[in-house]
């Protein structure tokens, strides 16, 4: 049961053009940011946007294709849509939302007690939590019986204790479903955590895709570099003996990575690939740059350390060891191996 799309549409700043595969039981993160054309996407395989050239099916059922003149309403595609805000109706409780415009005979009791809100079958939206919000929607989304699954910013509106319990139930959810879905997020981590493929999209545009370790390991430039949450240090790449990449930066020194580039690049390091010390180490690093703390975010039991341009994530343990704080002037380093190096214009 692939969901296949293929759409052209004119948009105020770009022309956006999107062709996908999804595959059933896989589940796409569309990320990138605002006005990107993520929601157009979802929007064009619901039915809610004709596009200016365009093709929709699923399991080989056409539900949109402008060159033969077919384009099947919304209310005859068999979509799940669980929208941003939810979009629940204030004036009904939680059983008549679940089972708004679902089809004869659809077991709403059921999903009640599957997303374990049996219990406010009778509660008003009003009344409801973030977290209870968004299983009610979701049980609205299912109800309909869908053949593929969107889910625009599923958990943008849960709070940072309630997201982290919402996203691994999602995440089983959604493996449990076997439906092609898409997932359409500005977050890298909710993208990594919940889908098998993550595609970057830019000014309408897949710039590139893969399972998000792939775009960890190699960004195809420096704007998915920065979306999955590295370090980028811009500079002039040269050739460097030992096979090795030099990386003029622009803010002075250089840095070594085992890369081969030439020209204007950005060297791509995440958090917890730099080590802290208070000293230049002995070790196989060949790249070691001191500067002065200027903040220390702790994380449970990890710590994000800022210094100049670069973030280090190391443990509590290693925080409280060195004892580390804002001011403190240390030494950043990281392996050549680890530094990726991304083109820039």
């Amino acid at each position: 049961m692939a969901l296949r799309i293929d759409y052209s549409h004119s948009l105020r700043p770009f022309d956006a053009h999107v062709e996908l595969t999804v595959a059933a039981g896989e589940t796409l993160a569309l990320v990138g940011p605002s006005g990107a054309g993520k929601t157009t996407t979802l929007r064009v395989v619901a039915g809610l946007l004709r596009p200016d050239r365009g093709m929709v099916a699923v399991d080989g059922e056409t539900w949109l294709d402008t060159s033969a003149g077919l384009e099947r309403p919304a209310e005859q595609r068999r979509v799940g849509y669980l929208f941003q805000e939810y979009a629940l109706f204030p004036h009904l409780d939680v059983a008549a939302n679940v089972g708004f415009g679902a089809p004869r005979g659809a077991s709403i009791d059921e999903l009640l007690e599957r997303f374990r809100i049996g219990a406010l079958a009778r509660a008003r939206v009003r009344e409801l939590s973030g977290g209870e919000r968004q299983r009610v929607a979701l049980a609205r989304a299912l109800a309909r019986q869908p053949a593929t699954l969107l889910l625009d910013e599923p958990l943008s509106a849960l709070d940072a204790h309630t997201k982290t319990t919402v996203r691994g139930e999602l995440h089983e959810l959604l493996r449990e479903l076997g439906l092609p879905t898409i997932v359409v997020t500005h977050d890298f981590e909710d993208a990594a955590a919940l889908a098998d493929r993550v595609g970057v999209i830019v000014g309408g545009r897949i710039v590139q895709q893969g399972p998000a370790a792939g775009l960890v390991a190699e960004p195809g430039d420096a704007f998915v570099a920065s979306l999955t949450g590295a370090s980028l240090l811009p500079g002039v790449a040269r050739a460097a003996p030992d096979g090795l990449t030099e990386v003029v930066l622009d803010g002075g020194g250089s840095a070594w990575s085992t890369d081969a580039a030439t020209g204007r690049v950005g060297v791509a390091i995440h958090a917890w690939e730099v080590a802290l010390a208070r000293e230049t180490p002995d070790d196989s690093s060949l790249n070691h740059f001191r500067g002065a703390i200027t903040s220390v975010v702790p994380l449970g039991n990890r710590a994000r350390v800022r210094v100049g341009d670069l973030v280090a994530e190391i443990s509590s343990a290693s925080l409280d060891r060195l004892a580390l704080q804002e001011g403190d002037v240390v030494v950043a380093s990281f392996k050549a191996t680890a530094a990726r190096l991304v083109p820039l214009a």
